[in-house]
């Protein structure tokens, strides 16, 4: 069980999906008084398709909002990874902006530095998506169906928008969140800035995130606490590195950036977005949108969640299925191995055991994990798709169909 468990918290402080999933209750950080003190003991009910300014309490038009974002230098859009709306709301977001002052720039949470080369080149429209696919190893680095992100790509490419990196090496982060921010190199320590851990504020909001989980009774107590602590490390880091390299991306200050990244970076003012005023003394604005449940007309989240809140209507489904599966590679092995028993996706609860070797998928052989995904990435709600693995040194079928699956037994 606590294995299980694991891969899941870490998804909560890593990815922090911004909007309650299919219509489920509201997310409990979402009415936390805590952010600008002007009015965090207020709370605003949003409706699909409505804006709800922080400043007024109330609805404006897409067009105020834009207007008003056009005096700060950084514009923070939030997303739901998997969330096909969020992702088109982003792109017409980052459409009207683009219209209104050319001299703009796009920050990715998605890449680490080291991959801007083959973002700078698709922004120069050198790459067409199945080379840049293969050339910034999408699938890799960032393991998100990139049809999700496909229409705000096609913007930049159409745009000519210079597209910068903004992330860390995960390995870096993953010693961080073990031992701290001392236990890096120097050379380490240049590329993360030393994470802010005293903001009471944001650690209660992670807190809450954290705790939201449903943990066995063994996980509780003095190692719960361990746990929570190494992960807000991890993610103070992603906020203090990715707005570092935010406020590189200015260039020398004639640029305004859009930064595009998950909600949970972003709530309350408190994330990535309050380390980039600090640091660079500029101001920005917020966007971050919520679902509303189904069978709801609005819902009731804190005034100060953002400083433009969208209401969108919650999907039935996400739009492409996620298939739930992590792979790695061995020393001495070609083939793919499942890394780990999965929990979600459409492989929950379906014959995949951890420590499977990929023989074949759909009849092909694959030593690279970004091609394996690639081409599982093309499959959609209903389709199947059969894996050959080796077992204990039995090889097995298993046909694995994109649908939606209840959690497997003991999960």
């Amino acid at each position: 069980m606590m294995k299980s468990i694991l891969p899941r918290l870490a998804r909560v402080t890593a990815i922090l999906l911004a909007a309650p999933l299919f219509g489920q209750e509201i997310d409990p950080s979402f009415l936390l008084h805590i952010g600008d003190p002007r009015f965090k003991d207020l709370t605003v009910e949003v409706k699909a398709g409505e804006i709800v300014s922080l400043e007024t309490g109330a609805p404006v038009s897409f067009e105020t909002m834009i207007e008003e974002m056009r005096a700060v230098p950084f514009v923070f859009l939030g997303e739901t990874h998997d969330s096909l709306p969020m992702h088109e709301l982003q792109a017409r977001i980052l459409r009207a902006l683009s219209d209104r002052d050319p001299a703009l720039a796009v920050g990715l949470e998605m890449y680490p530095v080291a991959f801007q080369e083959p973002l700078s080149r698709w922004s120069a429209g050198l790459l067409d998506e199945d080379a840049f696919l293969r050339e910034g190893r999408w699938y890799t680095t960032w393991n998100q169906n990139f049809a999700y992100y496909r229409p705000i790509f096609a913007l930049i490419k159409e745009r000519r928008l210079p597209l910068y990196a903004l992330n860390a090496p995960r390995e870096i982060i993953t010693r961080i969140r073990r031992a701290g921010w001392d236990a890096l190199s120097d050379e380490e320590k240049a590329i993360v800035p030393k994470p802010d851990l005293a903001n009471e504020e944001h650690r209660r909001l992670m807190r809450t995130i954290f705790s939201s989980e449903e943990m066995p009774e063994a996980m509780k107590g003095a190692g719960m606490e361990m746990m929570f602590e190494g992960l807000y490390r991890g993610q103070a880091a992603w906020d203090s590195v990715m707005a570092a390299n935010a406020v590189k991306a200015r260039g020398g200050g004639e640029r305004k950036v859009v930064v595009l990244v998950g909600s949970g970076h972003l709530l309350f003012n408190l994330g990535l977005n309050r380390r980039t005023v600090e640091m660079s003394g500029l101001p920005g604005k917020t966007v971050v949108a919520v679902e509303i449940p189904r069978g709801k007309s609005s819902l009731t989240v804190s005034r100060t969640l953002a400083d433009y809140i969208v209401g969108l209507e919650a999907e039935e489904r996400r739009a492409y299925p996620s298939i739930g599966l992590a792979f790695k590679k061995f020393a001495g092995l070609d083939n793919p191995v499942i890394e780990r028993t999965p929990i979600d996706g459409a492989a929950r609860g379906r014959d995949f055991e951890k420590g499977d070797v990929v023989l074949s998928v759909d009849g092909r052989k694959f030593t690279d994990i970004d091609e394996m995904r690639i081409l599982l990435a093309g499959f959609g709600w209903g389709d199947e798709v059969r894996f050959r693995l080796l077992r204990a040194g039995t090889e097995k079928d298993v046909v694995l169909k994109m649908e939606e699956t209840l959690p497997a037994p003991g999960k």
